[in-house]
């Protein structure tokens, strides 16, 4: 099996939630979604190697979090960048080769069986990421006024982690940045490598706003 790392990138400043406080900082049911996070990684599997990038800024308020917590799972801290994409990168500079996930820090809720099956896949493809299908009507914006329908079945939702190959992720990331790379699946295509699909889960929402919070209240207490 090869070395498993993964990259949980907290950099957002939490102004969809209308706090000053951090998303990934706020309690979900008593404890900052970040260590929530970071705990469905050790509980997958608590040799798996854990960097967490964070600006500058947060990371002595995140260590005082970790003392009032009391929480002690290993994890090394990498510094944010410009972009999520430049954040990535100071991560991927702190793993050694081997296989590596790519989380949001604001995405605790990933089932152990999950995190499994982008790994699993990752030692048979190079790049792989969850998705799941659109439940909604979808339409795409053809001029000011004009639009049309997108036929959903051919259209996927897609979540982290986002899992590769290390040596493969490290050398798309010397790319030069662009504002089309959205995630990073969008870098490794940039340079040809082909991503394999494999099944997410509904529950692994990204907290972005007070609704989500309270949405994962009811997933910590009442889990499918």
């Amino acid at each position: 099996m090869s070395r498993k790392s993964v990259i949980i990138v907290a950099g957002g400043k939490g102004l969809r939630m209308g706090c000053d406080l951090p998303k990934q900082f706020i309690p979900v049911a008593g404890k900052p979604v970040l260590m929530r996070t970071i705990e469905a990684f050790y509980n997958y599997d608590n040799n798996i190697n854990i960097v967490l990038v964070l600006p500058l800024s947060h990371q002595n308020y995140w260590r005082e979090l970790c003392a009032e917590y009391h929480f002690t799972i290993a994890h090394e801290i990498a510094t944010g960048g410009e972009t999520r994409f430049h954040s990535v990168k100071n991560g991927l500079a702190m793993v050694e080769n081997g296989i590596v996930g790519v989380q949001d820090g604001v995405r605790p809720f990933a089932s152990k069986e999950m995190i499994a099956r982008c790994f699993d896949a990752a030692e048979r493809y190079p790049a792989v990421i969850p998705v799941i299908d659109s439940t909604d009507s979808l339409r795409e914006m053809v001029g000011e006024e004009k639009s049309r329908i997108i036929d959903r079945s051919k259209i996927r939702l897609v979540q982290t982690p986002q899992v590769f190959h290390t040596d493969i992720l490290k050398k798309a990331y010397e790319t030069e940045y662009k504002d089309t790379f959205t995630d990073d699946a969008s870098v490794v295509e940039a340079v040809g490598i082909n991503v394999h699909l494999v099944r997410g889960e509904v529950t692994n929402i990204k907290i972005t706003t007070p609704l989500d919070l309270k949405i994962g209240e009811l997933i910590v207490d009442s889990p499918l």
